[in-house]
């Protein structure tokens, strides 16, 4: 039976998107929402790991206790073999990710790029310089290559491990030797965990769930990092920048283009083209004022932490905006896009380009982008939604334009040196300090997506505002952030209304939001290496897993997101999770990820959707860890 269908405001806690539901609702034009309605009730066997398709003798499902599959394996096998898939499904996209824009640097080194050019020479060096590389009478097209190249083997070289693996503490070095996890390449370990999990391979689920760990290893101190770094490098490594976000961003008398993904490499150009004076003049010749870009997803984060791009919003915004009326093109790349964008954009104007060879959709119109011609495609797509603005039915434009929300990205490790200790002083010795002295109880990565059985950004708001009121600097990417964003948590005056004395002391001296925007989802990578120089500075813990820091990913959906969990956890991060991952099939694996597991790498799982239970735990923690380190009581407990 279908469930009871939720009032608009349960379904999401955003005022534009509860009133272009109310549109969608009047026009009967089917969401994201409305179809979580009608799956109801979801396979039981999936939803807790226990149904193994992964041959033919099957598909098995552990429907009581002490039954096995077909081959004989049991409901612990089934899960975690099931997980670890996962956890290689999601290392696999942000790999792959990362690999693109390793192959456009080095492209762009070979001169056979166009638009592209190496942006921050510095951060170039410098990674040149950690990768051993000599950098002496070589000019930066040429450090660039070499650079490429070691980081495209990274992928696929057959000895060795990852370079990234040296940034993190030597504790956390030791233990995964010691457990024989650390990451040798991404694609091998990626390839293995199919291979352990074919039938008749691996059996043993403790044995699974470590090359899981490694798998995701794999992606957070791999794929993501080489992804974070090299983007940095091309396209300008992001500092604090004002931005507006939401829907109500869009302009009912310009061309709207929004850009929807997670590859920044087209959407780069795209900026540049929508900013040409030749395609503004031709804006204007077809009645628009100009040309207005905006983003959804992780794309949105990659251009607005560069570039100050509005985001028109997060996962659960992109029907939406097509029912705003009001956008021309949209230009998907990969990850995160529903396939019902191009009927939906036929109730509308809207055409809907595709554009990775990886990630094709039916009713949408495929644009090749290739790197050698790249500033041409982005040309044509900005022309092309010029042309199409003609076609506007302005009687049917719905813009929420009073649910606009400003705040400040563009925080990264190497920014947040400066902003604490200025340029010829940068430091992390403040924010330990804080720490040590009482004023910050710690630091909570709130990281993930929306899922559309929970009210849209609720949980992400409820429980950052709880951490807040508790002294808790709170950093966070993708589609987390965009909800904090627009819930106006990341302004430094948002430490007034919502942060505890101690943190607001902190915002008010460094000139800070309560919560910093760190980028998209691959931008995880970003607190890893950011707990790393906390490690560094001294004085509250010597690894990852001694340091007041936690995770969460309360309304988490995507296989990427179990990834990004068990990277954190395998660094030592103890990550909260609001829906659980398909293991509740199995006690013992449930057991082994949210209790025993921290004995062997420091960190753990728990799965609490309730924000303000999730938010207890995680105080809890850091309080926790905070007495391990004997560090100073809190200031205004």
């Amino acid at each position: 039976m279908p469930v009871e269908k939720r009032t608009i405001e349960q379904k999401t806690a955003d005022k534009a998107a509860q009133a272009l539901l109310e549109r969608a609702e009047k026009e009967k034009i089917g969401t994201i929402w409305d179809r979580w309605e009608a799956m109801q009730p979801f396979c039981k066997y999936g939803k807790n790991g226990i149904c193994c398709t992964i041959c033919n003798m099957g598909p098995c499902q552990i429907r009581r206790e002490g039954m096995t599959g077909v081959c004989g394996a049991t409901a612990e096998v089934i899960v975690a073999r099931n997980l670890v898939r996962k956890i290689a499904a999601g290392c696999a996209a942000h790999s792959d990710h990362g690999r693109g824009i390793a192959e456009t640097l080095l492209l762009t080194a070979l001169g056979k790029t166009q638009g592209y050019k190496i942006t921050d020479e510095d951060k170039l060096r410098m990674l040149a310089s950690e990768y051993g590389i000599k950098t002496e009478n070589k000019n930066k097209e040429k450090i660039a290559e070499e650079v490429a190249r070691i980081a495209l083997a990274e992928f696929g070289k057959s000895e060795g491990e990852l370079k990234f693996l040296k940034r993190a503490p030597q504790k956390q070095q030791d233990t995964w030797h010691k457990l024989h996890i650390a990451p040798r390449a991404v694609d091998r370990e990626i390839v293995e965990s199919l291979h352990r999990t074919n039938m008749g391979v691996d059996n043993d689920y403790h044995s699974l769930l470590l090359h899981g760990l490694r798998t995701a290893l794999a992606d957070g101190w791999g794929g993501s990092m080489i992804a974070t770094e090299i983007s940095d490098i091309l396209f300008r490594s992001p500092r604090a920048i004002r931005a507006q976000v939401n829907l109500g961003i869009l302009k009912e008398n310009e061309v709207n283009i929004i850009v929807h993904g997670h590859e920044p490499l087209l959407a780069e150009l795209i900026v540049q083209a929508a900013n040409d004076p030749e395609m503004i003049a031709l804006a204007k010749e077809e009645g628009a004022e100009g040309i207005n870009l905006a983003g959804i997803c992780c794309t949105a984060n990659e251009i607005l932490m560069r570039h100050g791009i509005a985001a028109a919003g997060n996962f659960l915004h992109q029907e939406l905006a097509i029912i705003t009326g009001a956008v021309e093109v949209m230009v998907v790349d990969i990850q995160c896009i529903l396939p019902t964008l191009p009927s939906i954009a036929q109730c509308f104007h809207t055409k809907i380009f595709s554009t990775s060879d990886k990630a094709k959709f039916l009713g949408a119109e495929h644009i090749e982008f290739k790197e050698d011609r790249g500033y041409t495609v982005a040309k044509e797509i900005v022309g092309r939604a010029i042309e199409n603005y003609k076609n506007r039915d302005k009687n049917r434009v719905y813009i929420p334009t009073k649910e606009t929300a400003q705040f400040i990205a563009g925080f990264t490790t190497e920014y947040i040196f400066d902003m604490l200790g200025g340029k010829y002083r940068a430091t992390y010795r403040p924010l330990n300090n804080g720490i040590m002295d009482g004023r910050l109880r710690g630091v909570v990565g709130v990281v993930g997506c929306n899922y559309p059985g929970m009210t849209q950004d609720l949980a992400h708001l409820t429980l950052v505002k709880e951490l807040l009121k508790k002294d808790v600097l709170v950093v966070e990417t993708g589609c987390a952030a965009l909800a904090c964003a627009k819930g106006g948590l990341m302004t430094p005056e948002a430490a007034f209304k919502y942060a505890g004395k101690g943190l607001q002391e902190i915002c008010k001296a460094v000139g800070i939001p309560p919560v910093l925007h760190l980028g998209a989802c691959v931008d995880n990578s970003r607190i890893l290496t950011a707990c790393c120089e906390m490690v560094k500075e001294g004085g509250i813990g010597k690894s990852i897993d001694e340091l007041p820091v936690a995770g969460a990913a309360l309304e988490w959906m995507s296989e990427k997101a179990i990834t990004i969990g068990f990277y954190a956890v395998a660094s030592g991060i103890f990550t909260v999770f609001g829906l659980p991952q398909p293991v509740m099939g199995s006690d013992k694996v449930y057991k082994y990820i949210t209790e025993e597991i921290e004995n062997l790498v420091g960190g753990k799982y728990a799965f609490q959707p309730d924000p303000v239970k999730a938010a207890e735990l995680i105080i809890e923690h850091l309080n926790k860890k905070r007495k391990a380190l004997n560090l100073a009581k809190m200031m205004y407990d």
